[in-house]
């Protein structure tokens, strides 16, 4: 029974969870003050008839939808690894934050194609409901932005910052709507209202891109940028006892959560525990990598194919002493 439980609770030296209860906490207050006021706006865009502030509603959909994700990930990034999930629940945040990015992608594209249908068949606005509805929803994303923006700067993480960039964006909108309602008061250009709609897609759409693009990233298991794969190599080649480094790659399980894994032709001089220990230290003090699975190999027993074959001979740089019989 004893190796049974042991067996089903594989030990991990790296605990592959994040506990995010400061994240957990304001993503619940930014959630219901988004909901109430999504709802707010979906009804002022359809009286006043104005596309901007229609626009910002259905990017505050998204925040809803955004938001969610996102508690779900903090969520299940609590739960402990088991015999199938052998690296916990932390990618799911990758996976909301990828969605969230491609949320924020369509409706950029769906304001700007409405947007242009506007400016062939312009639209008459309500000039005081929208500019009421537009300042209002100014200081409530400017106060929800604020407390994100702290949350994430506390306990960093891809996914809190594609919440964020939807709040930033809806913080653009609301300015935007508000500036569009004073030009269209005091020149009945109406067609201010469908532009500043682009130009708010315009940058919702790249910020959604610049997360679409990271968490494509982690998703495809691609050095993180932050890391020299090459240098990483040759900062292990100078540990003692090591003669070539290759099979190594280097991914983001989430943010901030790193995994190597690298084999190592070795001399038979030196001890390989030794060299798995120094190595190790290398990549925690230096690179702050903290998982890492390290193949100790000689080329004569497993060359590789024709790769190793050049180590064969230079496996050792002293003679081997014989002990005396």
């Amino acid at each position: 029974m004893v190796r049974q439980t042991e067996a089903a609770y594989d030990y991990h030296h790296l605990e592959h969870v994040k506990e995010q209860t400061k994240s957990g906490k304001t993503l619940w207050v930014v959630l219901l003050l988004t909901l109430f006021f999504t709802v707010v706006e979906i009804v002022g865009g359809i009286l006043s008839n104005s596309l901007a502030l229609l626009s910002d509603s259905a990017h505050m959909i998204s925040d809803v939808v955004a938001l969610g994700l996102s508690m779900a990930a903090i969520y299940l990034a609590r739960r402990k690894p088991n015999a199938k999930f052998t690296f916990g629940y932390l990618r799911f945040e990758i996976i909301a934050s990828f969605l969230n990015g491609l949320a924020l992608c369509v409706i950029a594209l769906g304001i700007f194609i409405e947007g242009v249908k506007r400016f062939i068949h312009p639209v008459e606005v309500e000039f005081g409901l929208m500019l009421t509805i537009a300042s209002i929803g100014f200081v409530v994303n400017l106060v929800l932005t604020v407390i994100l923006s702290r949350s994430h700067k506390e306990e960093e993480n891809l996914n809190v910052q594609s919440a964020l960039w939807h709040f930033i964006g809806d913080l653009l909108s609301s300015a935007g709507v508000i500036v569009a309602a004073v030009i269209i008061y005091f020149t009945g250009l109406l067609f201010f209202d469908p532009l500043i709609s682009m130009i708010i897609g315009g940058i919702i759409f790249t910020g959604g891109a610049k997360i679409l693009k990271e968490s494509t990233g982690i998703l495809m298991e691609a050095v993180p940028d932050k890391f020299d794969l090459e240098e990483i190599r040759a900062e292990i080649r100078k540990v003692e006892g090591v003669v070539d480094v290759h099979e190594m790659h280097l991914w983001a399980v989430s943010t901030d959560h790193y995994s190597l894994t690298a084999h190592l032709f070795i001399r038979e001089d030196i001890q390989p525990f030794c060299i798995i220990l120094a190595a190790n230290e290398m990549l925690k003090e230096k690179y702050g990598i903290t998982h890492s699975t390290l193949q100790m190999e000689h080329a004569d027993i497993h060359p590789h194919g024709d790769y190793g074959k050049r180590f064969q001979h230079h496996r050792t740089r002293e003679p081997i002493r014989q002990p005396l019989s």
